[in-house]
């Protein structure tokens, strides 16, 4: 409990810090932050193996430290600099790392996940024990690529976990405005795909429902789709006002169920941790996010050689 509390704050502190540097103009381009859905990525990735990949969507920056890559190449790759996971040409929403089995972020709504589906594919088909975890959000549910890799992936019995992180609102427009079914689990019952909704801004419950998914797709009973009810705090990117939502929902959000706050009264309530050794970590979180900002804005640009580098050319 106390790693997943040292994770979440990495990631809410750390997404902080990235709206700070874009207001500044340090970030180019568009800017998805996470901050009020830490729970979800932390909890999945506690029941996940070296073995098995993952991908997402454009909101990826939490994705990414939750897979265990550094906060300097990550705050470095946002920034656009050589020492960034993608040598700075990925920003922030096209960063990967195959060594550590993340397989980006992806501009394109809902492009990843006839990709997450052939992930699961390559894993099925080495036969090396791996699995793949696809996140999506509640406006990429409506595309039609999805219910093709839900039909590909039930046919074939892919080791592939859906997760759909319904943070409510699909850019401007509520889930419900935008969805016939808003139950957004039950997405795959038509190709036989069971799905299981899930509190997505308790860490534990997300850890349980994910640990009882993993166990059921290794297994070989096929995909399984997680439903992740969650809440983002800020807009859609850095350019949305949000004023489709009043501040008393989000600050109500804040005040009755945020994940952070949560998992600190139960470490407390149930004796695992004092007020003194959570505000330790918390110092500890701010310095290393410091670090990697301090680190991100003195290392270099990339050489212009490298336009010419990691392109790739096809021939017919």
């Amino acid at each position: 409990m106390l790693g997943f509390f040292r994770e979440m704050s990495l990631i809410r502190r750390f997404e902080e810090r990235a709206g700070q540097l874009y207001g500044m103009g340090m970030i180019g381009g568009f800017c998805h932050l996470y901050i009020g859905q830490e729970a979800v990525v932390v909890g999945v990735q506690a029941a996940l193996a070296k073995t098995d990949s993952v991908i997402t969507g454009y909101r990826d920056h939490g994705h990414m430290l939750a897979a265990g890559i550094p906060a300097n190449a990550v705050m470095a790759e946002l920034t656009g600099r050589q020492a960034g996971i993608s040598k700075g040409k990925g920003g922030s929403m096209h960063m990967f790392s195959v060594e550590h089995g993340f397989y980006g972020g992806h501009g394109i709504v809902a492009a990843q996940v006839p990709l997450g589906t052939g992930l699961g594919f390559a894993h099925k088909y080495r036969n090396d024990g791996g699995l793949c975890v696809t996140y999506f959000g509640d406006g990429a549910s409506n595309q039609g690529q999805v219910y093709e890799s839900f039909n590909m992936a039930e046919l074939w019995k892919l080791p592939v976990i859906f997760i759909i992180e319904n943070n409510q609102y699909a850019m401007g427009t509520s889930v419900n405005r935008a969805s016939s079914e808003d139950q957004l689990y039950r997405r795959g019952e038509s190709f036989r795909v069971p799905g299981l909704q899930v509190d997505g801004m308790d860490v534990l419950a997300v850890r349980g429902a994910a640990a009882a998914a993993v166990e059921w797709v290794r297994a070989g009973k096929g995909p399984l789709l997680l439903e992740m009810k969650t809440y983002r705090y800020r807009g859609h990117s850095m350019s949305d006002p949000a004023k489709y939502r009043s501040r008393e929902e989000v600050q109500a959000m804040r005040d009755k169920s945020d994940p952070i706050e949560a998992l600190r009264r139960e470490l407390i309530d149930g004796g695992h941790a004092d007020e003194a050794a959570l505000k330790a970590i918390d110092r500890e979180v701010r310095d290393q996010v410091a670090a990697a900002a301090d680190f991100a804005e003195s290392t270099p640009e990339p050489a212009l050689a490298e336009l010419h580098t990691d392109v790739l050319v096809g021939t017919y």
